[in-house]
This record gives structure tokens, C-alpha cells and sequence, in this order.
């Protein structure tokens, strides 16, 4: 019986049937006069999700990668200074993105399984007196290890040193996960994807930006750039148009999606999201497991990367996990690969589908030699779960038949 595999990936998350049936509808024209109807109500109710004080929302037809790059190409000149910190895979490949756009990176080089480093940012940044530095770069959510950053603590750094330097953002795999406070934090340039919390395939990449981004835009601000040039976007996107041929199948996803986040509300799904992560790192405890990120205050309410034990290949783990229970978890990247498998748990998803994940990794584990016994993280979880539970009184009374 061909059943599709069970997705527990840190992105490409699954996709709501809401979602995908608003997909599935005949090719409509982007050019035509009824056009803005579908996309001006999007960029608008973008914002409410990166809950943005001013500025605005572009979306190009890319991975996150995509918005990365339009960040740094429209507000940055090649030998600009900027404060960046690598502590995992994408931390590393947007320092290396930097490097070869010609920037000149002062880099905080942290051990994985760590976050952004506030302390060093607060040091490096009241000691640039010259306000040298033009962007501080921070990694919301490093999927790679299970690590979050403290966002609010980065802008407390630069406000602390008095500092105008911009503040980019990754928050591919937080936001519509994770609370990103935009405006509050004085995020200047925020990179979101579609494929994460926004449920929906890889292909837009979502890039929110403050005024003061937009302003050093129009300074004369950027590098050489012509297929993610604001300039371009910021003519067409006022009109409800693209500058280019939009990927108007994921646009008219992305509404479906808006609309779920909106029915939920953004406050229900963070507490959704950390209820769930802390059902499955209840799991890892039981397994007698160690999670990759090395302190709490690190954890992830998107991602567990867990570390196999000593003499165990996390890439067998994952791959039992895939041909024997047809379940998909994420691999060890670079520096832990071999080392972690990552239980991806964001998007669309509930205690059952969390249940039914730990079931598998439990299998798969016992299968690689890894000494647990069954029904002990299933049953932590479940227990914690039950004691998190919405009490009875709460619910919906059942009408009389």
C-alpha cells in the first residue's frame, strides 16, 4: 500500500489541505485588473504576521537564500562593515553569502549549539565608537542545531551602545512559529520563507523591512542588482503587480495561509508551538538523549536536533527512520553531521502528529542499537500533553441529539 511518508523535516513543512486546494485552481492572469484584489490584502496582512510598526513587504520568487542576498544587495556597499556570528549551517551560509558579496565580516565565531553571543555583540558594538559597523546580522532560528537567538537582546546591544548600525534578521524557520516583534525590536531587515511556519511549498521568499532600510535604499544605499531591486518592486507591488512573472499559484497558497494564521491568531500558535516542542524534548529526556543545543535557553520551539549516542550514525537513524517507517526526520549538517538527527516540528501539526513522529524515532532507535525502551518518550510526551491539555470544563459543550 503506497502511503505518502510522514514529514517531520524543519522545512518543507506539510501543507494544509486548505492550502493546497486554494493551489489547485487554473492558472488566473497577473496582469489583469482584478490582480490587486488577491496581492494588495496580502502584503498588508504580511505584516501583521512580522507585526511591523512601518516599511514594507517584498516577495520574490526564491528560496530565503533570495531574500537573504535583496537584503544585503539594496542597503549595503561592497567593503561595508558588519557584525555577523556563525554557529551552525545557515549562520555559516549567510556569512559566506557576505564574504562573496564583498563585505567585511567581523565575525563572532560561536561553538554549535549556541546562539547569538550578546555579550560579544555588546562589547564589539560600544567599542565602534566610529560606527564603522553598518548591519549586525543575527540568526533567529538555526535549524541546523535547534537553536534560538534572543532577538530583543541583540537590539538592546546596539541601543545600549547608542548605535545606528541596521539590524538584518533570519527568521526563516521562526516567523509564523516563532514571535517575531519587528517593530519592537527595531528589525530593520527580517528573511522569511514559504515553507516553514507560512505552510506552503519552498518558492517565496518573504523579506519585511523597516523605514530605515528603505531610507538607506534611497540614499544610495546597494550593490549592482537587478532581479531583487526594491526600486522595481516598489513600483509594481503599489499597483498589486510584479515586476516580473509571479509565482501566482503560491501567492493565491500564501492567502490560504494567511487566513489560517489569522483564524488561529499569532499568540495561540506560539503557545501551540512551544506545548508541542516541549512534548517532544520530554521524549528525548525519557530516551536519556541529549539535544544538540547545549543550554534551555537555547531551545527551539521549531526544530530538535538530538544527538545520537556515542558510536551510533545518526544518518543510519534517519535513514531506518525513512525505509522502515516511513517517516522523514532531518540529517546532521557540516560540522554535526553523523552526529544529530533533527525532529522537525512546526506548520501545520498537532499532539497526534507529534505522537505519531516519536513513535517512529523510537523504532528507528531501537533498530540502530540505541538501548531505549518502547512507549518511554511516546509516554513522557503523552503525559505531558494530557497535563497541558485544555481542561474539560473548557470545551465546547455537546448539544443535545
Amino acid at each position: 500500500m503506497s502511503v505518502t511518508p510522514h514529514l517531520f523535516i524543519p522545512g518543507p513543512t506539510n501543507i494544509p489541505e486548505a492550502v493546497r486546494m486554494a493551489m489547485n485552481v487554473p492558472m488566473i492572469d497577473m496582469r489583469s485588473g482584478e490582480f490587486p484584489k488577491l496581492t494588495l490584502p496580502i502584503f498588508e496582512d504580511l505584516k501583521k504576521v512580522f507585526k511591523m510598526k512601518d516599511g514594507r513587504v517584498f516577495i520574490f520568487p526564491s528560496s530565503g537564500t533570495g531574500a537573504w542576498e535583496s537584503a544585503i544587495q539594496n542597503t549595503l556597499k561592497t567593503g561595508d562593515k558588519v557584525l555577523m556570528s556563525r554557529f551552525g549551517q545557515f549562520s555559516l551560509l549567510w556569512v559566506d553569502m557576505a564574504e562573496r558579496l564583498g563585505l567585511k565580516v567581523e565575525l563572532c565565531d560561536e561553538e554549535w549549539g549556541t546562539g547569538v553571543p550578546l555579550e560579544k555583540y555588546a562589547d564589539i558594538l560600544a567599542k565602534d565608537t566610529a560606527h564603522e559597523i553598518k548591519a549586525v546580522f543575527a540568526t533567529h532560528n538555526e535549524t541546523a542545531t535547534g537553536v534560538t537567538s534572543d532577538i530583543a537582546g541583540v537590539r538592546k546591544a546596539l541601543d545600549a551602545a547608542k548605535h545606528p548600525a541596521m539590524l538584518f534578521v533570519d527568521s526563516v524557520s521562526g516567523v509564523g512559529s516563532l514571535d517575531m516583534r519587528m517593530g519592537e525590536w527595531g528589525v530593520d531587515c527580517c528573511v522569511s520563507g514559504s515553507q516553514k511556519g507560512f505552510m506552503l511549498p519552498t518558492g517565496l521568499g518573504i523579506l519585511a523591512v523597516s523605514q530605515k532600510a528603505l531610507d538607506a535604499n534611497k540614499a544610495g544605499g546597494g550593490m549592482p542588482r537587478c532581479f531583487l531591486a526594491w526600486e522595481d518592486h516598489i513600483k509594481t507591488n503599489d499597483l498589486g503587480y510584479f515586476p516580473y512573472t509571479p509565482a501566482t499559484q503560491l501567492i493565491q497558497g500564501l492567502r490560504a495561509s494567511l487566513d489560517l494564521i489569522a483564524a488561529e491568531g499569532l499568540e495561540n500558535i506560539f503557545a501551540r508551538h512551544h506545548r508541542l516542542a516541549n512534548g517532544v524534548r520530554a521524549a528525548v529526556d525519557a530516551w536519556g538523549l541529549k539535544l544538540c543545543a547545549k543550554e534551555p535557553k537555547w531551545h527551539s520551539d521549531t526544530v530538535s536536533a538530538i544527538l545520537a549516542p556515542e558510536g551510533i550514525d545518526s544518518a543510519q537513524i534517519v535513514k531506518t527512520a525513512y525505509y522502515r517507517y516511513n517517516t522523514s526526520l532531518g540529517v546532521g549538517l557540516n560540522k554535526v553531521a553523523g552526529r544529530v538527527f533533527r525532529i522537525g516540528h512546526l506548520g501545520a501539526l498537532d499532539e497526534f502528529m507529534v505522537g505519531g513522529v516519536l513513535f517512529s524515532v523510537e523504532m528507528a532507535l531501537k533498530d540502530c542499537g540505541v538501548p531505549v525502551k518502547f512507549g518511554s518518550g511516546t509516554g513522557a510526551a503523552a503525559e505531558y500533553f494530557n497535563s497541558t491539555a485544555t481542561k474539560a470544563a473548557e470545551l465546547p459543550k455537546a448539544k443535545a441529539a
